[in-house]
């Protein structure tokens, strides 16, 4: 049979039909494809919220325990610190840690019915470590617990002290310290200090004395040790017994408090309150830098 031009065969549109039919069903299934690949992902994206909401519940939960902990541990460590004396020499204390847990502690009692021990420490650093490390001390102080050690000899303590706590045995930290003995029947003060600033005594007519002796903090090195000194105290004279903290704040940007200027205002307040309020408008708003702890013994 002939074609006659311009004319298709039957054939043709059949032809083309079935390809249209074959591109749509390959359309379709791309569809379905893509279809697929969308629930899939879509239950994947409510899986992996689901999995984030319970590592963010878990992650609470690991954050109130961890606050609880940490108070739980903050007040036991005020729990220790003791009860101001009432009975001369009487005492009167602030302490203010910068973070949760600060390396600063401190500590008075009696040796025997002649002498009192009065001290201070402040371990490097804060944090859980920090106030471990302040803790042992501080009772190894005050249950007298460092064998073959005359307690009324501040030399003899330090020099114990840093035999007993090495940095190579506490994660490298050490602590500086201000250790003093008072002699009630002859008034004198003997102290030793390892690293720590001076302690300033305001005598009852206005002379103000710092108290200080040569010596590297407590645990730097082995085999140190430790010269003590001593000076009269009177009825009238007010002790004080500070941390670094007290004082190393900003009084402008880059500018630090002199430590006569403290030693000055210090010597003028009888109330640590009161030297804290002043530190603190100085310091500005925010927390301290450093902890805060100030012991003052009237004699």
């Amino acid at each position: 049979m002939s074609v006659i031009p311009g004319i298709e065969t039957a054939a043709a549109p059949a032809d083309r039909l079935a390809a249209l039919e074959a591109e749509l069903a390959s359309a379709r299934a791309e569809l379905d494809d893509l279809n697929l690949l969308y629930q899939a992902t879509i239950e994947h994206g409510e899986a992996v919220e689901d999995q984030l909401a319970e590592a963010n519940l878990a992650l609470q939960r690991t954050q109130k325990r961890l606050t609880e902990e940490l108070t739980e541990a903050a007040n036991y460590i005020f729990s220790i610190l003791p009860e101001p004396r009432q009975t001369s020499p009487r005492t009167e204390w602030l302490l203010e840690p910068s973070t949760e847990l600060g390396g600063d502690s401190f500590g008075y009692h009696e040796i025997d019915q002649d002498h009192i021990a009065f001290y201070l420490l402040d371990v490097c650093g804060h944090g859980v470590g920090a106030a471990l490390l302040s803790v042992t001390a501080i009772n190894v102080l005050r249950s007298a617990a460092l064998p073959n050690t005359d307690f009324r000899d501040p030399g003899a303590v330090l020099a114990a002290l840093n035999d007993a706590f090495p940095m190579e045995r506490q994660n490298n930290m050490y602590f500086t310290i201000w250790y003093g003995v008072f002699q009630r029947s002859t008034g004198v003060l003997r102290f030793a200090s390892g690293g720590h600033p001076p302690s300033v005594l305001r005598k009852a007519d206005g002379m103000v004395l710092t108290l200080s002796t040569p010596g590297i903090a407590i645990g730097m090195l082995e085999g140190m040790s430790y010269r003590a000194a001593q000076c009269a105290v009177g009825e009238g004279d007010r002790l004080h017994l500070v941390s670094d903290g007290t004082f190393e704040v900003e009084t402008a940007p880059g500018e630090m408090l002199a430590f006569q200027a403290f030693v000055d205002r210090l010597a003028s307040s009888d109330s640590p309150a009161e030297v804290l309020g002043w530190v603190r408008g100085l310091n500005g708003p925010g927390p301290l830098p450093d902890d805060f702890s100030l012991l003052s013994i009237q004699f």
